[in-house]
């Protein structure tokens, strides 16, 4: 990566390479959050009212700061929490960074590399560190802001230094990356909307976690997530998805940070997806369609950050 070496990064690189986790988190356990104020709307009758209950029961009780985005394009449906809140990205830029590649390649007209969707597959399925790091360097602030430009990702910082897992999201700019990712649009090729599709819904297993919780089989399930601790806010636990199918065509961002550890934000993330999922797409016959839990433990590839992390 390019970024300034010290003691901390090293010790975090080898820990990378062994599949260690780190301990980085302050001991403290966060404050429970003020009440969140979801905010829906519909085109179809009665659904936003009960998204909005179903998504702040589920919040219910939970420590931190939660951010949460959906928006269904059969029901011009849109939930939002916390939209413009900035989160340090963890993995979840790694959709971002596959994002550019592409749109740069389509400007260069050109199909990427062997090398490039080497990199690219293993960034996205098994969240690979150094690939994203090397795609990084790559295409440099130049290209990736250019990316967030055309985008309209305005409220999207990119990490600095290197460190691409520091870089400042938001559930509204996610949710228009999503947007971009899952319709006709002239920032990213079809070819390109399908092959991020594609990646997404190749993840492996125990990085399947977060907003996929609670899906019906019914419909196909594309994912990106993140984890991150840091000294302060505690750990980032981050999960974005796609859903389409049974009539609707869904996607769904949860960003979280001041977790007292990695699964509690994914049970916060996971009850969130949960009230989601049933509420807009009902199950009636649980013997004939089935919900999607993961099975894994979950875990991921640990970030890199700097020493004041």
């Amino acid at each position: 990566m390019t970024h300034r070496t010290n003691r901390r990064a090293r010790v975090l690189a080898g820990a990378l390479g062994a599949g260690l986790l780190v301990p980085c988190v302050a001991a403290a356990a966060p404050a429970a959050a003020a009440a969140p104020q979801v905010s829906c709307t519909s085109s179809q009758a009665g659904l936003a009212t009960k998204l909005q209950r179903d998504i702040t029961a589920a919040l219910s009780g939970r420590n931190g700061t939660i951010a949460v985005g959906l928006y269904d394009r059969a029901t011009n449906t849109t939930c939002t929490l916390r939209g413009s809140t900035a989160f340090d990205s963890a993995s979840v830029v790694k959709v971002t960074v596959l994002a550019t590649l592409l749109w740069d390649a389509k400007k260069h007209n050109r199909y990427l590399t062997q090398r490039e969707a080497d990199l690219s597959t293993a960034m996205i399925t098994r969240s690979d560190n150094a690939a994203t790091s090397t795609l990084w360097r790559q295409l440099g602030m130049t290209k990736i802001k250019g990316f967030l430009a055309a985008a309209g990702m305005t409220q999207t910082k990119p990490g600095a230094d290197g460190y691409w897992g520091l870089t400042q999201i938001t559930v509204q700019d996610e949710q228009k990356l999503l947007k971009l990712v899952t319709a006709k649009n002239t920032v990213l090729s079809d070819n390109s909307r399908a092959y991020i599709l594609k990646l997404m819904g190749k993840v492996i297993s125990s990085q399947r976690w977060g907003t996929p919780a609670g899906a019906p089989s019914t419909v196909s399930v594309h994912v990106k997530n993140g984890w991150l601790p840091r000294a302060t806010h505690g750990w980032r636990v981050h999960s974005i998805g796609t859903f389409k199918g049974a009539g609707r065509d869904y996607m769904i961002s949860v960003l979280t940070h001041g977790n007292s550890d990695m699964t509690y934000g994914v049970n916060t993330i996971q009850r969130v997806a949960k009230a989601i999922h049933k509420d807009l797409v009902p199950v009636t016959s649980s013997a004939s369609v089935q919900r999607y839990v993961p099975t894994d433990e979950p875990r991921e590839a640990l970030v890199p950050v700097p020493e004041n992390g």
